[in-house]
């Protein structure tokens, strides 16, 4: 869970629609988080180098696991540093991890990640990653392990 592996980042801050009765910001919230950062993420290593066929045409994604650790609350007004890596590839799915740091106290709140799968839009089973997401993200990240069969 160190930072420092991380170097992906977005800012989000406590809305008071996200609290729950006891003032803290409610635990589903931060899934909410979570998908902004991938989304962002994903965005960014689009940005960055340029995919041709990823995020194309008959492909799509979807969450096949979800899982968030809670540490300690969040407030209204907080800002929430949203830090994102991609720790694994497979053939058509790789992993998330997040971490989310209170800004005031650089304390991590909370963590969690996810396993993503890259769908067939039409008949819906899972969808070789092109090679040209497995280059990015290896050029990117500092570490991740690729695990694909042939």
């Amino acid at each position: 869970m160190e930072i420092s592996n991380y170097k992906h980042k977005i800012i989000e801050v406590v809305k008071f629609h996200q609290l729950d009765l006891l003032g803290i910001c409610n635990n589903v919230v931060y899934f909410d988080y979570f998908v902004d950062a991938r989304i962002k993420y994903i965005q960014n290593l689009k940005a960055i180098y340029k995919f041709k066929e990823f995020l194309e045409g008959n492909s799509f994604f979807i969450m096949a696991q979800n899982e968030c650790d809670y540490i300690e609350p969040a407030y209204l007004d907080d800002e929430l540093n949203i830090y994102t890596r991609i720790d694994f590839i497979k053939n058509s799915s790789f992993g998330l991890r997040h971490l989310i740091e209170k800004e005031s106290s650089k304390k991590i709140i909370a963590h969690g990640g996810g396993i993503v799968v890259h769908i067939d839009r039409y008949s819906k089973k899972p969808l070789q990653l092109p090679e040209e997401f497995y280059d990015a993200v290896k050029k990117f990240e500092n570490k991740v392990e690729v695990l694909r069969t042939t």
